[in-house]
């Protein structure tokens, strides 16, 4: 599902209205019964309830009075506030207002601070808020009175619905530009919206739904500029392709995982297990020596294969030989390792020998700390990298909270310079592939926040690659599962009590979810 800039939102628009034919009146009176539709989903009793609408004098304004109609017309109660004088609303939105105000709507024109507090005693009774204000148009912050209404709206105790975007939060910026409405759910209009989906701006729209109006997908597809995807179920189902009844072993790869050192090793045991749960048709997990009988007891049904190692029992750069020579699909690296000189040439050989498709994590990431020049992918060779924000940080040169303020274009750039698939761990974690082509996801939670979740990431997205043979379908379907099923996790455990192995022990749910996921019109 394509996220759209404002720009992009408003060129869909136009070309709806005006080379399809759609009359734009139309599509705000979509929106309007997309809302409500909304509404009644998420909001619970919302027949009983009061309801004030907050609405723009443009076409956010005009949604919010639709909305305000319709539901006066089902026998709610409901008040519009208008930020501004009625004769100064035109367009659709101007005959939005005629309409309700001729069926009785009512309408409090609030056009300065003492309009609005002469009217906060009425607001003060509400039972819930729908934010009309401000959509996709605002770059920047609101002003006095604006910013008023807004602070009064968040102290009110009651449910916010916000149209297309809270009032305050700029569309393309991952951080709010001022005040800005916290609602309890924004009804997003077409398509997702950048700052709709990655923290911290994402924080204020609550529960997202994104509703249909009616712009036809293939105006969507084809607008120009930077593509940014959303992972939906329905797109990651696609592409696990069911298997045959005549399937063996071979046909789903051999991952092999170069993992573990002395106290690690556990690391190591979790993405190889990260690589079964996954569907890789053979999983060896290779680690120092020593650590061989540890790795090999937590888990049956991957190989092992011991490498040689220094006295302190981290691999020695003897151990690139024996890797380069198993003959593997995928080789994952990275995961307890832990720093070292051997370690950094083991993993820079890697990446300028290996035959076959890396994903490269953790440690075998800080080798390149000193020189991200050396991290560079070659043709027909891919290479994915799965950094959390202070592993990219480090590979950037910058701090993690440099990272954290531009994600986007954080894993743009790096994929894009060094041509190969970054995906940037974290809440909304973006996956970047060399071609610019980047998607975001949403599924996941705060019980991820645990040692070795990563791990198992790092193993799930080997055996996808094993599997499908595409690093950008591999790092959809991988990052998606892991998230849902550390969702799936978090349902049974909570998500204080998460662990890592929890997480596992759920992705084979998590795959039949996907795979069996109905179609939806409006996706949550």
């Amino acid at each position: 599902m394509r996220v759209l800039t404002a720009e992009q939102m408003r060129e869909a628009d136009r070309r709806t209205i005006e080379e399809v034919g759609i009359p734009s009146i139309v599509l705000m009176e979509n929106a309007g019964q997309r809302i409500v539709s909304a509404m009644r989903t998420t909001i619970k009793d919302l027949a009983s309830r009061r309801v004030w609408v907050l609405c723009g004098r443009g076409n956010n304004g005009g949604d919010g009075l639709v909305v305000a109609r319709l539901l006066s017309q089902q026998g709610l109660v409901v008040q519009v506030f208008l930020l501004g004088r009625a004769e100064e609303v035109g367009g659709d939105a101007g005959t939005n207002l005629s309409i309700a105000q001729r069926l009785g709507v009512s309408i409090v024109e609030v056009v300065d601070r003492d309009t609005w507090n002469g009217a906060r005693a009425d607001v003060d009774q509400c039972d819930l808020v729908v934010d009309a204000m401000f959509g996709t148009g605002l770059n920047r912050p609101l002003d006095d009175l604006s910013s008023s209404v807004v602070g009064d709206v968040n102290a009110l105790n009651v449910p916010v619905v916000a149209v297309d975007l809270p009032s305050g939060l700029s569309a393309d910026e991952t951080y709010p530009i001022g005040e800005a409405v916290e609602a309890d759910v924004t009804v997003t209009l077409a398509a997702p919206k950048v700052a709709l989906l990655l923290p911290p701006a994402e924080s204020w729209a609550g529960d997202l739904v994104i509703a249909d109006i009616g712009i036809p997908p293939s105006v969507i597809d084809h607008l120009p500029g930077a593509r940014l995807e959303l992972l939906t179920p329905e797109e990651v189902g696609s592409l696990i392709p069911p298997r045959r009844d005549d399937s063996h072993k071979g046909d789903f790869g051999h991952v092999l995982v170069v993992a573990g050192s002395m106290g690690k090793t556990g690391a190591a045991a979790l993405a190889g297990l990260g690589a079964l749960r996954s569907g890789a048709g053979l999983v060896t997990v290779a680690t120092p020596r020593n650590c061989v009988s540890s790795v090999s007891s937590a888990v049956p049904e991957y190989m092992t294969l011991p490498l040689p190692e220094t006295e302190d029992g981290r691999l020695s750069a003897a151990a690139l030989e024996v890797v380069l020579g198993l003959g593997s699909d995928v080789i994952a690296v990275g995961p307890g390792l832990g720093r070292s000189a051997d370690v950094s040439a083991i993993v820079q050989g890697l990446v300028e020998q290996s035959p076959v498709p890396l994903v490269l994590d953790a440690d075998a990431l800080n080798a390149f700390a000193a020189d991200p020049s050396r991290l560079a992918g070659r043709d027909g060779v891919p290479i994915v990298i799965t950094p959390h924000p202070g592993e990219m940080a480090r590979l950037c040169q910058t701090t993690a909270g440099e990272v954290q303020s531009n994600r986007l274009s954080t894993a743009r750039c790096f994929a894009k310079e060094h041509q190969l698939f970054v995906v940037l761990k974290g809440s909304g974690t973006v996956i970047a592939g060399p071609d610019g082509a980047t998607w975001v996801n949403l599924t996941g939670n705060a019980g991820m926040s645990t040692g070795g979740v990563g791990d198992v990431l790092t193993g799930m997205t080997a055996a996808w690659l094993a599997q499908l043979g595409r690093a950008d379908h591999a790092c959809q379907v991988a990052v998606f599962l892991h998230g849902l099923a550390g969702d799936l996790a978090s349902d049974e455990h909570g998500e204080v009590a998460l662990i890592a192995s929890d997480l596992v022990a759920c992705l084979g749910k998590a795959v039949q979810q996907v795979t069996q996921a109905p179609a939806s019109d409006d996706a949550q």
